[in-house]
């Protein structure tokens, strides 16, 4: 992900005005909030952004390929 300086904000600004972390999702759709200088959270505009627009079939299956995958170990155990 190609993150634009101009929509990085700190940790401590986000805390003290949120409102100029909306205003930036207002105007480039998303920011990001660094915390201890690494990007830690991403702000979206849920109008914006068309991947969230996920069937619920596909969201099930990508929910089952993470559980599936944290668990790989517990599942190959259970299946002996």
């Amino acid at each position: 992900m190609v993150v634009n300086t101009e929509q990085i904000v700190s940790m401590t600004d986000a805390n003290q005005n949120f409102s100029k972390v909306a205003r930036l999702v207002d105007a480039h759709g998303s920011a990001v909030i660094f915390k201890n200088n690494r990007p830690k959270y991403l702000v979206i505009d849920l109008a914006q952004e068309t991947f969230l627009d996920l069937t619920d079939d596909e969201k099930i299956e990508i929910a089952a390929k993470r559980i599936l995958h944290k668990h790989r170990k517990a599942f190959e155990e259970l299946a002996k």
